[in-house]
């Protein structure tokens, strides 16, 4: 019914900036919260960063300052604008959202992942 679509990881220089989008599509009526996780080998998948649709926004300790999360609500879409990346950052980053898909009320969806790796 409702896909994510995760793109923008790749390989980059401790230091350095990614920007990751997440797009989603199918039968949508509305998107509550659109977030971003993500994992690392052998550790708990953890909150990155979180939007509301209302425009509200929550960042881990760890990244805020660095991390930027936006939305473009036209086109249900999310960003996550990386900055000052650390090799720490190296995981899966996962686009998670809230959707209200017709005759189905609230539903969780996830993205398939991508992989951002930060060099040292």
């Amino acid at each position: 019914q409702v896909q994510l679509v995760e793109s923008g990881g790749g390989l980059v220089q401790a230091g350095g900036s990614r920007r990751l989008s997440c797009v989603a599509s199918g039968t949508i009526f509305s998107i509550n919260d659109m977030d971003w996780y993500r994992q690392s080998p052998g550790k708990q998948r953890e909150l990155v960063a979180a939007s509301s649709s209302g425009g509200s926004t929550n960042y881990a300790d760890s990244v805020k300052g660095r991390f930027t999360i936006s939305r473009d609500n036209a086109k249900n879409t999310v960003y996550l604008q990386m900055n000052s990346l650390k090799p720490e950052d190296t995981a899966v980053y996962y686009c998670h959202a809230v959707v209200v898909v017709p005759a189905f009320g609230f539903r969780q969806y996830w993205g398939q992942g991508t992989q951002v790796t930060v060099s040292s």
